[in-house]
């Protein structure tokens, strides 16, 4: 790629509107602009001004606009940047994006500007990832998250880590240089207690992909059990809609169901399912297949029983069938205005996590919002506030985590020095991959190529 050239791109989403935004960077940006705008010389403005004008050329008004100007290395990339906000008509759009195009600006490729803060330096990768999950945010805690990474919370612990491995790594390096006189710089007990300290750190942030990711993509919740057990009705309860049909008659809902609900900030990816029985019915049986393979895909399953038709025994052993799965179930029994308090008491000592509720009634619906959010794990997020929410750094701080355990490993074992040092050098390339200072061309080029255009 060019990066020296000049890029140009709508900064707003494609078509009709009340206005649109065009924006311009690199070393030309003014210039071009200017060639076209009147009445007033923008290469004589200063940096984070707006000026009224027009947009001509060869005698022709193409629109009137404001332009936004922003002077290297004060703007976004750090080039000069030039914003024009012009009315939303797409014929307008691109009749001006055409004009600048033919000054000598190229279009941009997706998340090129955001491409070019990073490499001038304007913040690290791991900020400019964050840039992407801001725009996509489509919750209030998916959109603190990538503030927080955005903000550079994320980058500092990082950096305060990579900073105290290097100092030690170096003094292994030294010893090496120096091996056939056996000396020793870097203190094997000091760098012992580091590297368990490091491993304190890095653990809590891996640990905390599980409600990173969670808070980020939503979580699949499949609400599952034997048909009539009152799944439609929990789903609409939860959704405060008639989303799905109910009916006494068994067997009323052969598709799955799905639809979103917030809760605490987090997006659920609520499936509501056809019930699990046996069934000679064809339509029937492809909607309890499809609700097997929802089950293997789900982050979280709701198992729910009839108070008035399950007994303990058959509970457990639907709940069992789903454990070799490995996911969080949450157990709960409907209806249970229905039935006696002796057989609830008798549910409830078999089955102490069992959530009792009512869902016609909603009864029971704040311990189940509750038992989802434990589930999450927010209340388990590292005391710093970071979450870890991008599979590619979850990646890098796993294997991290490992080569530290290497290095602390090697340490109790007396292994020598370049062993050691292999290890560190291991962990210094994972956590400089996360932050990009470590990175190649293929990496940023998947990175930015998931980018809009105009960012």
């Amino acid at each position: 790629m060019d990066f020296k050239d000049t890029i140009v791109s709508l900064a707003t989403p494609a078509g009709l509107g009340a206005i649109g935004v065009i924006r311009l960077s690199g070393d030309r940006a003014i210039e071009i602009v200017n060639e076209l705008f009147q009445p007033k010389d923008l290469s004589i403005q200063t940096s984070h001004t707006l000026h009224y004008g027009r947009i001509e050329s060869a005698g022709r008004v193409y629109d009137e606009v404001v332009v936004s100007l922003y002077i290297a290395p004060k703007s976004y990339t750090k080039e000069h940047v030039v914003e024009i906000s012009c009315h939303g008509s797409p014929f307008i759009q691109e009749s001006l994006i055409r004009l600048f195009t033919e000054k000598g600006a190229r279009f941009a490729r997706p998340g090129e500007f955001t491409q070019r803060a990073f490499l001038n330096g304007a913040f690290d990768l791991a900020q400019a990832e964050a840039v992407a999950d801001v725009i996509a945010a489509n919750s209030a805690a998916a959109q603190s998250a990538a503030l927080h990474q955005l903000r550079g919370g994320f980058s500092k612990e990082l950096a305060a880590l990579r900073e105290e491995l290097i100092h030690f790594a170096s003094l292994i390096e030294l010893e090496l240089d120096f091996g056939e006189e056996d000396v020793e710089f870097a203190d094997r007990k000091d760098l012992e207690a580091l590297v368990i300290q490091l491993l304190d750190h890095v653990r809590p942030l891996v640990e905390s992909f599980r409600t990173g990711n969670a808070i980020k993509n939503g979580v699949a919740t499949v609400i599952v059990g034997k048909p009539n057990a009152g799944k439609s009705t929990l789903l609409n309860a939860l959704l405060n809609e008639d989303r799905a049909i109910v009916s006494e008659i068994a067997g009323t809902t052969r598709d799955s169901l799905e639809d979103e609900w917030t809760l605490g900030g987090i997006k659920f990816r609520l499936v509501d399912t056809a019930g699990l029985r046996e069934t000679v019915d064809v339509i029937e049986a492809l909607g309890v297949e499809r609700t097997q393979a929802w089950v293997k895909k789900a982050q979280v399953v709701i198992y729910m029983a009839d108070a008035m038709t399950e007994s303990v025994e058959g509970l457990k052993a639907g709940i069992m069938a789903l454990g070799t799965l490995e996911i969080p179930i949450i157990q709960v029994l409907n209806k249970v205005d229905q039935v006696s308090s002796t057989i609830l008491d008798d549910f409830k000592v078999a089955l102490p996590e069992l959530i009792l509720m009512s869902a016609k009634n909603q009864v029971g619906l704040p311990e189940l919002e509750k038992a989802l959010l434990n589930i999450i794990g927010l209340d388990q997020a590292n005391a710093s506030g970071t979450l870890v929410t991008n599979i590619r750094h979850y990646q890098q701080l796993v294997q991290t985590q490992e080569t530290l355990i290497g290095v602390l490993n090697a340490l109790k074992t007396g292994l020598t020095g370049d062993l050691i040092a292999q290890d560190l050098r291991y962990a210094l390339h994972h956590l400089g991959e996360i932050t990009g200072q470590i990175s190649n061309d293929d990496l940023l080029k998947n990175i930015f190529g998931k980018f809009c255009i105009g960012k």
